[in-house]
C-alpha cells in the first residue's frame, strides 16, 4: 500500500497535526486512565479499518504494559470478561460516538452509563478522545497511510 499523501512533507498537514497531537495531550490530566484511553483509540481504530492508528495504539498499548489478551478481545469486547465495568462504559460510548451515522446519535442509557463510572472532567476528556481519534483516523484512512513500522512512542515528542 502506498500513501496517497506524504502528511510529514506538506507543512499545512505538520502544522494541523502539531495541533491535534497538542489537543491530546491537553486530556491526559482528566484522570482517564492510559489504558482506557488506548482502549477506546483501538476500538474506533477498528471500527473505521484504521491500519495506521491499530498499528500505533496496540502497539503503545504493549509497550505501557498491556496484555495482550486484553488487547486482542478489545472487537469483542462485549463477550470477553478481561474488562472492568468502567471500561465497558468506556468502549460502548466510543462505539456509539463513532459510529453516529448509524443511528440516531448516542443513546441516553450509554451516556447514563459512563456517567456512572466517569466524572464530568473525565465524559468530557472521553468525548474528545473518540473526536480525537476519529480525526486520526479519517485522515490516516483517506490518504491510505500505511501500517506496520510503527514504533512505540514515535510521534511522542511530535507536538
Amino acid at each position: 500500500m502506498e500513501a496517497r499523501l506524504n502528511v510529514f512533507a506538506s507543512p499545512t498537514a505538520r502544522t494541523f497535526l502539531k495541533h491535534i497531537v497538542s489537543a491530546g495531550h491537553a486530556l491526559k490530566a482528566a484522570g482517564v486512565p492510559a489504558a482506557t484511553q488506548e482502549l477506546v483509540n483501538i476500538r474506533a481504530s477498528q471500527i473505521n479499518g484504521c491500519a495506521g492508528c491499530l498499528d500505533m495504539h496496540t502497539k503503545d498499548a504493549a509497550a505501557a504494559g498491556e496484555t495482550s489478551v486484553r488487547i486482542n478481545l478489545v472487537a469483542t469486547w462485549r463477550e470477553a470478561t478481561v474488562f472492568t465495568e468502567a471500561e465497558r462504559a468506556a468502549l460502548e460510548l466510543a462505539e456509539q460516538g463513532t459510529r453516529l451515522a448509524d443511528g440516531a446519535g448516542v443513546p441516553d442509557e450509554v451516556w447514563a452509563n459512563a456517567a456512572k463510572h466517569y466524572d464530568e472532567e473525565q465524559l468530557v476528556a472521553l468525548v474528545a478522545q473518540i473526536a480525537l481519534i476519529n480525526t486520526f483516523n479519517r485522515l490516516n484512512v483517506i490518504t491510505r497511510q500505511p501500517a506496520g513500522d510503527y514504533q512505540p512512542g514515535q510521534y511522542a515528542n511530535f507536538a
